[in-house]
């Protein structure tokens, strides 16, 4: 993977001084809608994204509730947001510092007891109990080995949907 053709200091220096300016201005909403799908299926359903709104997500049941398994599951698309959210926010701190990228592979693994959301037991959780994220980056030697440890740590410290996920949220519905 070539050194980045972005600038991101340079990119980001304006986006900076605005929001050091009017800090309202940073505050951001990231909106999913449902998308009309068949009622009558109660196994699927289709999700648009404010900032695709062309864009359609498709969703369903986990097989392991009943699903068919023909779309990805809602944990899926939990894991799925949470790897591309590592994925860039690596490749962005990467970019900032200079170093270059030769490889990278990111594996996310969500658990969850079925038992929970199909109403078997009290005693069982409902949701997801761990995530287990496996980093693997391999970056041009530059005799400064260190570099890669702080681009990791950077890179946990600025991933949004890592942070959410392990500080928690307050969802209201």
């Amino acid at each position: 993977m070539p050194a980045s053709a972005i600038n991101l200091r340079e990119l980001q220096a304006p986006i900076k001084a605005r929001y050091q300016e009017s800090p309202d201005e940073a505050v951001i909403e990231c909106t999913a809608r449902s998308a009309g799908s068949d009622l009558s299926d109660p196994l699927h359903c289709t999700v648009s994204l404010d900032s695709e709104p062309s864009l359609l997500l498709r969703s369903g049941a986990h097989a392991g509730v009943g699903g068919t398994g023909d779309v990805p599951c809602s944990g899926d698309l939990l894991v799925a947001a949470l790897l591309a959210c590592q994925e860039t926010t690596i490749r962005m701190v990467a970019a900032a510092m200079g170093i270059e990228l030769e490889a990278i592979e990111i594996t996310a693994t969500a658990t969850a007891d079925l038992r929970g959301t199909l109403a078997m037991s009290k005693e069982v959780p409902i949701g997801m109990t761990g995530i287990d994220c496996r980093v693997r980056l391999k970056v041009r030697d530059d005799g400064r080995g260190e570099r890669a440890q702080r681009l990791l740590e950077n890179a946990e410290k600025y991933c949004i949907v890592l942070n959410t996920l392990r500080n928690g949220v307050d969802v209201k519905t």
